[in-house]
């Protein structure tokens, strides 16, 4: 099993860069509607200890999400603000755009990590270029990619000043991608699960239904926590204040090396998103 790191609350952090500390619990937005929502969301996630935010320009919620940041009262230094740039703004001058046009919606003064949401290899040069632009205006702390498997971080590293920092990618029980997860470590690449609990499925896993039944918690929980240990951050999403909650609760058990081992045999390679190699 690889060495845990040190689990103690919703404060823990990585650094993905060089200065740039990342929370390894976040809190997700996507399908967190713009408005209420969103708002109500993010207030309630930071009410209870969050402090790492995950939106993009795709979800439609920036605005929503940088007004509640900005309600909080919470200094700007002790939050972490992630977006991404979508597939349609790809390129030099379209990055730079959609950039300014992200930062004006969320209102934060900077962003804390700026993220390319898909691979689109025609564009990688041209995008990774913009992206490293705007990490040197300071405008941006960090900047990394989505859903990049490694030929596509192969293809980006051929031009790139700046590795990416983190790679954020669909993992979960059922997808463990171990090839991945090495090529990521040796390339210092901070990996980064969306989709953790399978948008719920986890729940119909009877292994993991058994592991949460022992620790009296729910297969989501054990799930998240699971990744935790494995060294992956991860950004689970929810509209819903009692599963935000449940989500973060999970800082007062450890799952043992069997069951991390049983877990580990769970993979079937099944997809609850698209697969990088054929998205867009």
């Amino acid at each position: 099993m690889i060495d845990s790191p040190k689990l103690v609350s919703l404060a823990d952090v990585t650094e993905i860069a060089p200065d740039v500390q990342m929370n390894r619990l976040g809190l997700g937005t996507y399908k967190a509607n713009e408005g209420p929502d969103a708002e109500g969301e993010v207030a309630y996630g930071l009410s209870i200890g969050y402090r790492l935010v995950d939106t993009a320009a795709l979800y439609g919620n920036e605005r929503s999400v940088g007004a509640a940041l900005r309600a909080t009262g919470i200094p700007r230094e002790e939050l972490f603000v992630s977006t991404k740039l979508w597939n349609t703004e790809q390129g030099f001058d379209q990055t730079l755009a959609a950039f300014d046009a992200s930062l004006t919606a969320l209102g934060t003064g900077y962003v804390d990590l700026y993220l390319i949401h898909w691979a689109m290899p025609e564009l990688t040069a041209e995008t990774w270029k913009a992206m490293e632009q705007i990490q040197a205006s300071g405008r941006c702390r960090a900047i990394g990619v989505c859903n990049f498997l490694p030929h596509h971080i192969d293809q980006l590293l051929e031009t790139a000043s700046i590795p990416p920092a983190v790679n954020q990618v669909e993992f979960h029980s059922r997808l463990q991608q171990p090839e991945l997860i090495a090529y990521c470590r040796a390339h210092g690449i901070t990996m980064q699960a969306w989709a953790p609990i399978m948008r719920g499925r986890v729940s119909l896993i009877p292994e993991l239904a058994e592991i949460a039944q022992r620790h009296r918690k729910t297969p989501a929980q054990i799930s998240l926590r699971w990744i935790l240990q494995l060294g992956i951050t991860t950004i689970p999403k929810s509209v819903h204040s009692e599963r935000i909650a449940e989500n973060a609760a999970i800082y007062d058990f450890v799952l043992s090396e069997q069951e991390m081992a049983t877990i580990a045999t769970l993979d079937t390679g099944e997809r609850v998103g698209p697969d990088p190699d054929r998205f867009g």
